[in-house]
C-alpha cells in the first residue's frame, strides 16, 4: 500500500492542480481501501480442524451418509437435553384419539443445500426412500422402516406444509420413535431409484459436506441459507485419527483444536490433559450404555444363576472410578438413564452370593471361557484393562478366561455363530422409544437376541412388550416398561455395566464448543484469535 501510494505521489504531473486533485482522491479513498480489507478478513473465518476416531461420513450407501453430529442433515423431530422429543423440521404434531393417525406441521422457509424447498412433497419422497432402503445397516444406527414406523399404512400430503401418517395400530409414542436418525430428511433430488445417495448429502443443516476423503477427513462449510441461527465457523475439517494416543498428540501439538464422537478422548487422557491450562474438557449425558453380553445358548451362561453370579461380582463403582475416572454412572437397568422411560434400579454388588451361585451351578468344576472385544472399542475406551478385570472376576467364579481381540466383522460373526462366552460392547438408543431396545434384546425373536446368541426367552416379557404396543396412556405404558426393566435386571439377557457420558476435549481457543447428549454444539463453535 505504501509503495503504491508513493509511486502516485512521485509520478510526474502536468500541473500542480492535477497533483492536488490526486492527493485529495488518495486521502478520500484510503479509508475505503482499508475498510474493504478489514471487512473481508472478518468474513473469512480460519478453518478449524477437529478429529474423530472413525469416519463420520460412511458414504452413499449409508442410510444417512453422515452422522447427525456433523449437523449436515436434520430430522423431523429431535431430542432435547432431557431426552424428550423436540421440534426440528416438524414444528408441531398431533395424534388422533385412537392413536392411529399423526399429523405434522412442517417448518416453512427451509431449503435443502441444493436449493430445493423443504415441504410435504419432500417428506413423502423421503418416506418412499425409507421403504426402498429397508433394512439398511449403518455404523450409527441401522434403519428399517418396519421398526421405525411399525404398521405404517400411508403418508399423505394434506397441504404444502402438512403431512399425515396413518398406522394399522395405535402409535402413542411415535414422536419418541422418530427422533434424530429415524426421521432424517434429505433433498428429494439427492437419491437414486434404489435409495442410494447420488452425490454428497443435501440436507437442511447449518453445515454442508463439501468434500470427503474416505477414512481421512470430512470438510464442512457453513450453509449460508440456513433457516436457523447461522454456524459461527465457516469451514470445519474433521480428520479421522483412530489411535487414541495419536489423537491426543495431535491435540497437544495444536494440529487439531478438538475431538468429537464416541470415545473421542479416553478418561485417563482427559485427566492428564487438564494439567495443561491450554485445554478443557466437556461432558454430557449420553445415550450409550456399556454391557457384558453373555452367550446364553451354551454353558455356563445359559444358566441364569451364572449370569447373576457375574453381575453380582462386578464392582461397577470401581470400574467407573478407576478405569473411567468418574465419567459414567453404574447401571442397574438395561435401559439408558438418558431415556425418559428409564427406571432407576441400583446395581447390586455381593461377591459372596456370586461365589455361592457359581458353586451351586458348577460344583467344583473349572471351565474355560472366551471373552471377546472388538478392535474399534480399543480406539475409544480402556477395554483392554476392562477385559482383564472381567477375566479376574471370572477366575473367582471358577472360570478360566481367554481374551480375544477381534476386528469388527470377526467380532460380530463370532457373536452370531456363538463362538464366544462373553463379549464387551456398547449399545446406544436409536431413538427415544425404549420399545426398540427391548424388542432387540429381550424378546424371544429379537434381532440382537438372535444375532448375538443371547438365548433369552421369557414369554412374560414378550407379552408385556406386546401389551405396551397397544397402550395409549403414556403413564401406564411407562409402568409396563418399568416392569420389563425389573424382570431383565433379574434375569439379565444382557448385563448392564454403566451409563456412559459424552466426553470431549478441546483447545481453549475454541469458544462455544460443548458436549451434548448426542454430539456437540458444533454450530456454536468459533475460534478465538491468540
Amino acid at each position: 500500500m505504501h509503495k503504491w501510494s508513493k509511486s502516485i505521489f512521485y509520478r510526474p504531473a502536468k500541473s500542480s492542480s492535477l497533483v492536488v486533485l490526486m492527493i485529495l482522491f488518495l486521502i478520500i479513498s484510503l479509508p475505503l481501501f482499508i475498510s474493504g480489507c478489514t471487512r473481508e478478513s472478518k468474513e473469512v473465518t480460519a478453518e478449524v480442524v477437529l478429529a474423530a476416531p472413525r469416519d463420520l461420513a460412511p458414504g452413499a450407501k449409508d442410510p444417512y451418509y453422515t452422522s447427525s453430529i456433523l449437523h449436515v442433515w436434520e430430522p423431523l423431530i429431535t431430542l432435547d437435553n432431557h431426552g424428550q422429543p423436540a421440534p426440528c423440521l416438524a414444528e408441531a404434531w398431533e395424534m388422533s384419539r385412537d392413536g392411529r393417525e399423526w399429523t405434522f406441521k412442517l417448518r416453512q422457509g427451509v431449503k435443502f443445500h441444493d436449493g430445493v424447498a423443504f415441504d410435504a412433497d419432500a417428506v413423502i419422497a423421503n418416506f418412499n426412500r425409507y421403504q426402498k432402503i429397508s433394512p439398511r445397516t449403518s455404523p450409527f444406527y441401522s434403519f428399517n422402516i418396519k421398526e421405525a414406523y411399525p404398521g405404517l399404512k400411508q403418508v399423505v400430503k394434506i397441504d404444502t406444509y402438512t403431512v399425515r401418517l396413518t398406522f394399522e395400530k395405535p402409535q402413542p409414542t411415535l414422536p419418541f420413535r422418530m427422533v434424530n436418525f429415524y426421521s432424517a430428511i434429505f433433498s428429494p433430488r439427492n437419491f437414486n431409484d434404489n435409495g442410494d445417495f447420488n452425490s454428497l448429502p443435501m440436507g437442511t443443516g447449518p453445515f454442508k459436506l463439501v468434500e470427503h476423503k474416505k477414512d481421512q477427513y470430512a470438510l464442512l462449510e457453513a450453509y449460508e441459507n440456513y433457516w436457523g441461527k447461522a454456524a459461527k465457523t465457516k469451514r470445519i475439517r474433521v480428520r479421522v485419527i483412530p489411535e487414541p494416543e495419536t489423537r491426543l498428540a495431535a491435540l497437544r501439538a495444536e494440529e487439531i483444536m478438538g475431538v468429537m464422537d464416541l470415545g473421542a478422548i479416553q478418561p485417563a487422557q482427559a485427566r492428564d490433559l487438564l494439567k495443561d491450562n491450554r485445554f478443557a474438557v466437556s461432558s454430557a449425558p449420553s445415550t450409550i450404555t456399556h454391557y457384558i453380553m453373555t452367550n446364553g445358548t451354551k454353558p455356563p451362561f445359559n444358566d441364569v444363576r451364572m449370569r447373576k453370579a457375574l453381575s453380582l461380582l462386578v464392582d461397577r463403582d470401581f470400574i467407573v472410578k478407576e478405569l473411567y475416572y468418574g465419567y459414567g454412572t453404574p447401571a442397574g437397568s438395561m435401559l439408558s438413564n438418558a431415556s425418559p422411560f428409564h427406571s432407576d434400579l441400583k446395581p447390586e454388588y455381593n461377591p459372596e452370593e456370586a461365589k455361592r451361585l457359581a458353586r451351586e451351578t458348577l460344583g467344583n468344576k473349572k471351565e474355560k471361557v472366551v471373552v471377546i472385544i472388538p478392535t474399534y472399542a480399543l480406539d475409544r475406551y480402556p477395554y483392554k484393562a476392562q477385559a482383564e478385570l472381567v477375566q479376574s472376576y471370572l477366575k473367582q467364579l471358577g472360570l478360566d478366561a481367554e481374551i480375544r481381540v477381534l476386528d469388527g466383522a470377526a467380532f460380530n460373526e463370532a457373536m452370531k455363530k456363538g463362538d464366544y462366552h462373553i463379549a464387551l460392547r456398547i449399545q446406544g438408543l436409536p431413538n427415544g422409544e425404549p420399545d426398540t431396545l427391548f424388542r432387540w434384546f429381550a424378546t424371544s425373536k429379537g434381532a440382537s437376541n438372535v444375532n448375538y446368541s443371547l438365548g433369552y426367552n421369557n414369554p412374560e416379557v414378550d407379552n408385556l412388550i406386546a401389551k405396551a404396543e397397544q397402550e395409549l396412556d403414556i403413564k401406564r405404558r411407562k409402568e409396563i416398561y418399568n416392569r420389563i426393566q425389573e424382570i431383565t435386571a433379574r434375569e439379565l439377557p444382557i448385563i448392564p455395566l454403566f451409563y456412559d457420558v459424552n466426553l470431549i476435549a478441546y483447545n481453549k481457543r475454541l469458544r462455544g464448543y460443548e458436549a451434548a447428549i448426542y454430539g456437540t454444539t458444533l454450530p456454536e463453535m468459533e475460534l478465538a484469535s491468540r
